[in-house]
């Protein structure tokens, strides 16, 4: 349940929503409509994007910069390419650190994620440590386990102006 007094900290996972968000929408994310809408009036300590750096990407300073202007705190590596030309590009672990980390001043944790991977992470946090998880991703990407075992799934596309159309 929803409370005004709630320390909420949003945890972004940027390329999960950059290319669902593209692929099954054809459109790109309003993150400052989006994290108007997670928070919910909630007193925000921390949010978060986990983004990957490439070389070739034109465009992705503007982006990232536009990140920062909606109120984001920006984590960013490399993007890894390995000698068969095989690409990883993976936060999982660093957000999931960040989050236990922060656990401890947050009462909610907001997961923008649809990965099925965070599911320890999101029972842990639950039982482990007495926080409220809430996911926030595209119902048509998100692990069908992930949405039933958050506290609350809220569908991203469902959000009104969180899609802006290219």
């Amino acid at each position: 349940m929803r409370h005004k007094e709630q320390r909420v900290g949003i945890f972004i996972d940027i390329q999960n929503l950059y290319h669902s968000s593209r692929n099954l929408y054809k459109a790109r994310v309003n993150y400052k409509e989006l994290i108007k809408e997670l928070v919910a009036g909630r007193k925000l300590i921390r949010s978060i994007a986990y983004v990957v750096k490439s070389d070739t990407a034109l465009g992705e300073a503007g982006f990232f910069e536009a990140l920062t202007r909606c109120g984001l705190e920006l984590r960013t590596k490399d993007l890894q390419i390995y000698p068969d030309g095989t690409k990883k590009a993976d936060w999982d672990i660093g957000m999931a650190v960040d989050a236990l980390r922060m656990s401890d001043f947050l009462d909610v944790v907001i997961l923008v994620t649809g990965d099925g991977d965070f599911i320890p992470l999101i029972q842990y946090l639950q039982y482990g440590k007495g926080r409220s998880v809430e996911v926030a991703a595209f119902g048509r990407t998100a692990s069908g386990k992930i949405q039933d075992i958050a506290d609350q799934f809220i569908h991203i596309e469902k959000i009104p102006r969180a899609l802006i159309k290219i």
